[in-house]
């Protein structure tokens, strides 16, 4: 009988863990919560300890819940928050830069003339969404001490005293050549971090090292990702034509196209969905990045007490009543690429009710995954048959409900919420033993579109042009 393993999904609000046996399911589970602070002017960092300190807690919160022992380790990571650190110590030398954080615009800027040349390469676009750009800027303003990695290299090497990264967490860092998956002597030159000393890349299912910081002794370190490529793992998603999309401080859809990099013009980012046993999968990758970010941001406001009240206060209403809103709370990512731009919430009236809003919101998430969605249709050249979601937000049936209506494509929700951290526990798995470790992956909810495709149109077509006012009135 194959033992249970612990994966631990370390994310931008908090860290899950789950113990997971693959005959009884989840045993155990843990969270610990993560405050980043958002800063004027796009900023958002994180104290990299109290990163560190909720993936101990939770990880042990979750093996005592279990009350067992495990035979392996998986850790997930949030791909393109990074930070300077000391690899004699351990000592992070600066914050951890979080994903959403703007101040590498300038780098970006500079750059601007090799956008394609870098899109060629890597996959991606030049924004300062993309870890690269936050490791040039930590050289440039911050330190030349020690050495700049994403979030995952750092933590296993407090884990471990191993210095990798894996090779989907490394496809996030406009550093990596994707056809070859190396790094990129280029693109690290146009950055100016050619001096740099870059962690090993490494299969996402392989043995890095042991552990002892979660009170069992020798525990193996078999499982690596980046959080949406567990979740696509998880979903199922392992051949070209399917995608999901996961809700959570963003969300993020993702498309697999087999074991070539697809580098279309739709505005989606390439990139590597995982590598097992030296061979490589790709996918493609769009992203929204408020989801749940926006609906606290509705919380804060006091419109509602929390995304638990999305379906109760946006029921008091049939519609949204003529308002749209564009959620750019942090910026426009795919397929427009326009993180500078503000949302915008127009429609107002003096009988506009907090259920408008919520409608609207929720609304306005879906028609940004629905671009996604026909984005990933025309690099892939053929029709995606339906979305698998996860994530908190699918807990929405009016956030979920709206989804299906506006794509005019089933969605189905996934049974676990916490996919991320049960891919990545499949590959803790794998990495120790080949056999298929994934549950059945039979949908909890499956929702239909209940509006016609010409009411869809009209819907996306408002949304679009509310978007395309953003596009017209921003500065270039």
């Amino acid at each position: 009988m194959t033992g249970p393993v612990l994966a631990v999904d370390q994310g931008t609000s908090g860290t899950k863990a789950l113990v997971i046996c693959p005959e009884r399911g989840v045993i155990g589970t843990g969270f610990a919560a993560v405050r980043p602070r958002h800063l004027p002017g796009g900023l958002v960092e994180t104290d990299p300890e109290e990163l560190y300190g909720s993936v101990l807690v939770a990880g042990r919160r979750a093996l005592a819940e279990a009350g067992e022992p495990v035979t392996a380790l998986g850790l997930a990571n949030q791909g393109e928050t990074v930070l300077a650190w000391d690899p004699g110590t351990g000592r992070p030398l600066t914050a951890a830069i979080g994903w959403q954080d703007r101040r590498a615009e300038t780098v970006c800027a500079e750059l601007a003339e090799h956008t394609e040349e870098l899109r060629a390469l890597t996959g991606l676009p030049l924004d300062p969404y993309f870890a690269a750009p936050k490791m040039a800027w930590i050289r440039r303003h911050l330190t030349r001490d020690g050495v700049v990695t994403t979030t995952d290299a750092w933590l296993v090497h407090r884990l471990t005293g191993a210095y990798v990264t894996d090779a989907a967490t490394a496809g996030r860092t406009q550093l990596l050549d994707l056809d070859r998956v190396q790094w990129s002597p280029r693109a690290l030159d146009l950055y100016g971090l050619s001096a740099e000393r870059l962690p090993e890349i490494v299969d996402n299912a392989r043995l890095v090292g042991t552990t002892d910081t979660f009170g069992q002794h020798n525990l193996p370190l078999t499982g690596l990702a980046v959080d949406q490529q567990a979740a696509l793992l998880a979903q199922r998603i392992t051949a070209p034509g399917g995608a999901k999309c996961t809700y959570g401080t963003g969300a993020f859809l993702l498309a697999h196209t087999g074991d070539t990099p697809r580098h279309g013009t739709s505005g989606l980012v390439s990139c590597v969905a995982w590598r097992l046993a030296g061979q490589t999968d790709y996918c493609l990758d769009g992203q929204v990045y408020t989801a749940a970010s926006a609906v606290r941001w509705l919380t804060d406001l006091g419109v509602i007490s929390g995304a638990g009240d999305l379906d109760r206060v946006g029921g008091t209403v049939p519609d949204a009543g003529g308002v749209t809103f564009v959620p750019a709370l942090a910026g426009l990512a795919a397929p427009w690429w326009r993180g500078d731009l503000r949302g915008s919430l127009t429609g107002l009236g003096l009988d506009t009710g907090p259920g408008h809003l919520v409608r609207a919101l929720c609304e306005g998430l879906a028609a940004q995954v629905v671009e996604l969605a026909e984005a990933a249709e025309t690099d892939l050249g053929a029709p995606l048959t339906a979305l698998r979601v996860d994530g908190g937000l699918t807990r929405s049936s009016l956030l979920m409900q709206t989804q299906a209506d506006l794509l005019q494509r089933p969605v189905e929700v996934s049974t676990l919420p916490d996919a991320t951290a049960l891919g990545v526990g499949a590959l803790a798995h794998l990495g120790t033993d080949p056999v298929d470790f994934l549950p059945d992956g039979e949908p909890s909810a499956v929702y239909e579109p209940r509006i016609s495709a010409a009411e869809a149109a009209d819907r996306l077509g408002v949304f679009r042009a509310a978007v395309g006012k953003l596009l017209e009135g921003a500065p270039v």
